[in-house]
């Protein structure tokens, strides 16, 4: 296809264009990890935003994060990547999470999040994890669906 053929996707030149222009190579997130800037281990993740674990089983985690100033956002509610971050410490303990998929259902202010993550698929190559996230009250404030790719425990 041409540079000038109307049925051209402008879009796929731009972003090439764009990363020829920059140098990239690989991904920000494969940069990172290379040049040791960023790679925070799950318990350094856990650590840094006061997960207190309750309870873990096969199928099951239990958790909640008392609501401090730093996990908030300007507006004064809970971060949704807070959210995010408490579904991938909780179910990729034994693997890497390769999809977090977040839906916002109500803010969290203060207090204390729970969080219950459910195993809801077990297969060779991945696993399927929804975590529900409540306030204090128990309503429900967030579903957080993860996908993991487990990896075998070393010998």
């Amino acid at each position: 296809m041409s540079a000038s053929s109307p049925y051209e996707r402008p879009w796929r030149r731009t972003s090439s264009t764009a990363a020829r222009w920059s140098g990239a190579r690989r991904s920000n997130a494969e940069a990172l990890e290379r040049d040791g800037i960023f790679s925070p281990s799950l318990v350094e993740l856990a650590d840094l935003i006061d997960i207190k674990l309750l309870e873990r089983t096969e199928i099951e985690v239990r958790a909640h994060v008392p609501v401090t100033d730093r996990l908030k956002q300007p507006l004064g509610l809970v971060h949704g990547g807070v959210y995010a971050t408490i579904a991938d410490v909780l179910t990729a303990e034994r693997g890497r999470a390769v999809s977090n998929q977040t839906s916002f259902l109500r803010p969290i202010t203060a207090g204390t999040i729970h969080a219950i993550a459910r195993r809801r698929h077990a297969g060779r190559t991945t696993q399927v994890w929804e975590t529900d996230i409540t306030d204090d009250q128990g309503r429900l404030c967030a579903l957080v669906r993860t996908t993991v790719y487990p990896v075998a425990p070393a010998p």
